[in-house]
C-alpha cells in the first residue's frame, strides 16, 4: 500500500470545508476494520484511509501547514500503513473506570506482545508491538499500542485464498480464545495484502 505524501493531503482551509463528509466516510470505513477482543481490547486495523484521517486531524488540531511540519506528521504516521505482507493495528485497552483501569493495566504488562491472528490452520502469528517507542514498563502497560502482524508466504497465500481468520490473546491476565473474524473485516484484511507467488 502506498505511503502518503504531502500531495495526498488537503490544505487546512480545504479540509475545514470537507471535514464533515470525509469524517463520515472514514467512520463508516473504520466499522469494517475493527475487532473487539473480549470486553476491553479493541483492534483498529489501519490502512491508508485511516492514517490519512489521523494526519489531517493532527494538522488541523495543531494548525500545521509548513512543509517540514507536514513531513514530520507523515513520518510519524506512515509506518501504520500496511506493507502488503502484514497487518497493522492500533490496540486500545478500553476500561472506563479509572481505578479498575489502573489495576488491570498493571496486571496486563506485556499483553501487546500476546495478541495473535491465525490464518486457516497455520500457526498463529503474534504481534510485534510498539516498534517506534516502548509503551510499557515493568509496572504497567499503556492503554494504546501499535501492532504489526508479519505474515509468512504460506500465510499470505492462505489469506489470499480466503482462509478463515481467527484472533485471540494469550496472556495470563487476559486470555481470549480464538474468535472468528466477521466477513467484512476478513475482506478488508484480505485487501491489505499483496500475495507472493
Amino acid at each position: 500500500m502506498d505511503k502518503l505524501t504531502p500531495q495526498d493531503l488537503w490544505p487546512l482551509e480545504t479540509y475545514a470545508r470537507m471535514r464533515g463528509d470525509f469524517r463520515a466516510r472514514v467512520m463508516a470505513h473504520k466499522r469494517d476494520r475493527q475487532l473487539l477482543l473480549g470486553e476491553h481490547l479493541r483492534l483498529l486495523f489501519e490502512d491508508r484511509t485511516t492514517v490519512q484521517y489521523q494526519v489531517q486531524e493532527m494538522l488541523r488540531i495543531e494548525k500545521l501547514f509548513e512543509e517540514a511540519e507536514i513531513r514530520d506528521e507523515l513520518d510519524a504516521y506512515n509506518p501504520l500503513i500496511p506493507d502488503g505482507s502484514n497487518w497493522k493495528a492500533t490496540l486500545m485497552i478500553e476500561i472506563a473506570d479509572v481505578p479498575e483501569r489502573r489495576r488491570r493495566l498493571q496486571a496486563m504488562v506485556g499483553v501487546e506482545h500476546r495478541v495473535w491472528i491465525q490464518v486457516g490452520t497455520l500457526e498463529p502469528v503474534f504481534a510485534i508491538a510498539d516498534e517506534d517507542m516502548e509503551r510499557s514498563n515493568e509496572e504497567k502497560t499503556s492503554s494504546v499500542h501499535f501492532l504489526r502482524f508479519e505474515l509468512t508466504p504460506a500465510m499470505l497465500s492462505a489469506a489470499a485464498r480466503g482462509r478463515a481468520l481467527h484472533a485471540g490473546v494469550d496472556h495470563p491476565a487476559c486470555s481470549i480464545a480464538g474468535q472468528l473474524l466477521e466477513h467484512g473485516l476478513q475482506a478488508a484484511l484480505q485487501g491489505d495484502l499483496v500475495p507472493r507467488h
